[in-house]
């Protein structure tokens, strides 16, 4: 077991359950990449300030290297019975190099020294899921490309509502995606901020250079107040938080696909590769990726209240609750990752049924919307021209008969303004053609949206 790094206080040794229950490197031991890089940084600044020997702190610095070499080949030994990683990493290091690794923690405490882990992990984490958020914009913006002339019914309260591209109702997903990543990187802008030097919590009178050890591990600042700088994880929630909100956005997609999937719909076919079967029945095809996706946004939102729970309560500075802050994090960094991965790959995977939904948007109903604008434009009020459609609605598609199948006399018994041409509005392409306003399904719109993406992403 690793030596304790305060353990010289203590009269007896700590129960065996204590030594259980307070370790972290089970978990915390993704840290050490972090752990190692910050380390070099400080103990560089302990010799360029004559804190430390130069010889010793150059000495330390290739240790270090090498344990780092360690951990990205995956040969670093973790100890199970080390309190920390940070524990681990300083045995290690007296192993490697004898004395002079008790300096290393010169002028820092685990305090400062995990918050400082924390932000370089993220700092990380959030370039590869903007990356992953991007991958997907990318593969949705393909499929609503390659299907650019499909017009699809388009639905609220889950109704036949209006004629709609696909590829519109695509590029929304984009939209929506791209304002999370603005989000998460926006929260990148306040973990920017570099904590090393605040120490236990006050700081210390020792002659540090807090600006060298900035720059070496690239943060755009320093922390202004020591106490906030080793107390505070609303970086943590903040991360969280656009987590949670993109969890949303996927698992409102993932439920779109189950439904578009369905029979009922029968808008795409997803692929075998990312479906399963029926123990019992033969002839089941099950969106369970898509099912578990969906489920999976739980934990994401699990995590968040988890860690805003664990703050809530903390007097101000440092408190062991911390520790308990990185389980969640990392739950929810890693299912976000799954999930982008997996709806990369599907999307790429995904085929649309024409044919069905070509026989889908034959339902006229689709069209009373562009019948009620028809008489807008001849004149007659919204009210009136809604009731005038509303009673075609009634005594025609309400009892199955089709409105392009009514006379020139029958249109003129519900208003004077309903001539033959009417009926050359009753087809999707021209529903969604007729749209003129800015963000709408016209197709027109829609291609410079899809030119406007491609660039973007690109």
């Amino acid at each position: 077991m690793a030596k304790k790094l305060w353990g010289t206080r203590f009269g007896k040794k700590t129960n065996a359950l204590t030594d259980k229950f307070t370790s972290s490197i089970s978990f915390d031991q993704r840290l050490a990449k972090y752990d190692i890089l910050g380390s070099i940084a400080h103990v560089k600044m302990l010799g360029k300030q004559k804190i430390i020997p130069l010889k010793d702190s150059q000495q330390i610095v290739k240790g270090l290297n090498a344990l780092l070499k360690d951990v990205i080949s995956g040969k670093f030994k973790f100890d199970p019975g080390a309190e920390d990683i940070h524990s681990n990493i300083q045995e290690l290091l007296v192993k490697k190099i004898g004395e002079p690794a008790h300096k290393l923690h010169t002028a820092r405490s685990r305090n400062d020294q995990v918050a400082l882990d924390i932000k370089m992990y993220l700092k990380s984490e959030i370039a590869d899921l903007v990356e992953y958020i991007s991958q997907l914009q990318k593969s949705i913006l393909k499929l609503a490309r390659v299907n650019s002339k499909v017009v699809i019914p388009g639905y609220t309260h889950l109704q036949v509502a209006q004629p709609v591209l696909l590829s519109h109702h695509l590029l929304s997903y984009i939209e929506g995606l791209e304002r999370d990543k603005e989000r998460i990187l926006d929260a990148k802008a306040r973990i920017d901020s570099m904590p090393l030097g605040a120490c236990a919590f006050s700081g210390t009178g020792l002659p540090i250079d807090r600006e060298f050890v900035r720059k070496e591990l690239d943060f755009k600042t320093v922390t202004a107040n020591s106490i906030d700088s080793v107390s505070d994880r609303d970086f943590i929630l903040e991360v969280l938080a656009q987590l949670t909100i993109l969890s949303v956005h996927l698992s409102r997609i993932a439920e779109d696909l189950i439904l578009w999937s369905t029979k009922e719909f029968n808008f795409i076919d997803i692929d075998f590769s990312f479906c399963t079967g029926s123990s019992i029945m033969p002839h089941k095809k099950n969106p369970d990726i898509l099912e578990l996706i969906r489920g999976s946004v739980g934990k994401i939102h699990g995590d968040l209240s988890s860690v805003m729970i664990l703050m809530k309560g903390l007097p101000s500075s440092y408190n062991r609750d911390l520790q308990m802050d990185k389980p969640p994090l990392f739950d929810a960094v890693d299912t976000m990752k799954d999930i982008l991965e997996i709806l990369v790959a599907l999307f790429q995977n995904i085929v649309i049924e024409k044919e069905a939904i070509a026989g889908k948007v034959q339902d006229e109903s689709l069209f009373s919307v562009d019948i009620v604008e028809y008489l807008i434009k001849k004149g007659v009020s919204y009210r009136k021209a809604h009731d005038i459609v509303g009673k075609i609605v009634r005594d025609c598609l309400d009892k199955g008969k089709k409105i392009s199948s009514l006379s020139d006399t029958e249109l003129k018994r519900y208003s004077d303004k309903l001539d033959p041409d009417v009926r050359d509005i009753l087809n999707a392409w021209a529903s969604v053609s007729r749209k003129l306003s800015i963000g709408s399904t016209n197709p027109a719109f829609v291609a410079k949206q899809i030119d406007r993406w491609g660039k973007k992403l690109n």
